[in-house]
């Protein structure tokens, strides 16, 4: 099947509490991964893509492994642009076909942040592609995002709540207490902001930094609302564990695909076990 804008699937998470994940697309070994993972569990799923991904995959490129994979799988499969950090990036990937975008402007004013998203939205909505909207300083590292610890900003639920009301984003992510990359501790997540936000509003919320989150945590914070979650830092944790472990095992190997087939392997365990935790598990 083609790929698929969000409001596939999402509106069906919220409705049911469970969660889609969004994994990233990293290049062609991470998309069999995932894809192989969803088709066990047959479950929908996102590709995330973040625009240092696109730089290095290229834009082409991209589009066609996603759409590859939603035809080979049958599943409902969005391609999403991961922080996109414009309105002229977001134009960019929905020209080359992709099916979701988020726009960030966390880093803007309130009012400001609004302006932007709403000129995302009305573009991206005539050409039926969804868009996520953050609100709030998520912290951490991922990619060409970087945020200190001390940088990192709670949302407000009186402004994610006007934010949304004033945008009509698809899904929104606001900072709860999660971060990018690993965890040296425990996150200290906010429910109570989640689960006030997503009272108020009609679509979910998004969890961002899901890799290392404890399992009871992503359980209170999908009953308390959130709908999307994105995991990328332990897929490559992952993938680069099986590829040392395979150069390690054997200097003689000089075959890629003797050594990226483990990592495939490691990534499919990955997000297979991530896909029963969210509960997406036979919901496509």
């Amino acid at each position: 099947m083609p790929l698929v804008s969000m409001n596939e699937f999402l509106p069906k998470a919220k409705e049911n509490k469970f969660a889609v994940g969004q994994f990233n697309l990293n290049n062609l070994e991470f998309a069999k991964a995932i894809t192989q993972a969803a088709m066990a569990e047959k479950s929908p799923f996102i590709f995330g893509v973040s625009e240092g991904a696109l730089k290095y995959m290229g834009i082409e490129y991209t589009v066609a492994i996603a759409e590859a994979a939603a035809k080979e799988s049958g599943l409902p499969i969005a391609l999403h642009l991961d922080h996109g950090s414009s309105f002229e990036v977001a134009m960019k990937c929905i020209r080359a076909g992709f099916s979701s975008v988020m726009f960030d402007g966390s880093h803007y004013g309130l009012e400001e942040n609004i302006e932007l998203t709403k000129q995302v939205v009305k573009a991206a909505r005539a050409m039926g592609v969804s868009v996520e909207g953050e609100l709030g300083t998520i912290g951490g590292v991922e990619d060409d995002l970087s945020v200190a610890d001390e940088d990192a900003t709670l949302a407000k639920p009186e402004e994610a709540i006007r934010y949304y009301e004033e945008t009509g984003v698809d899904c929104l992510a606001i900072a709860v207490g999660t971060a990018h990359g690993m965890y040296k501790g425990e996150p200290k997540i906010h429910y109570d902001i989640i689960q006030k936000v997503a009272d108020a509003i009609p679509v979910p919320i998004v969890l961002h930094g899901g890799s290392g989150v404890p399992d009871e945590a992503i359980r209170q914070s999908i009953q308390a609302g959130v709908g999307k979650i994105n995991v990328n830092t332990e897929n490559q944790v992952a993938c680069t564990k099986a590829v040392r472990e395979a150069l390690a095992s054997n200097a003689d190997i000089i075959d890629p695909r003797k050594y990226l087939n483990p990592a495939i392997k490691a990534m499919q365990a990955v997000v297979q076990e991530k896909i029963r935790l969210f509960g997406s598990s036979n919901q496509a």
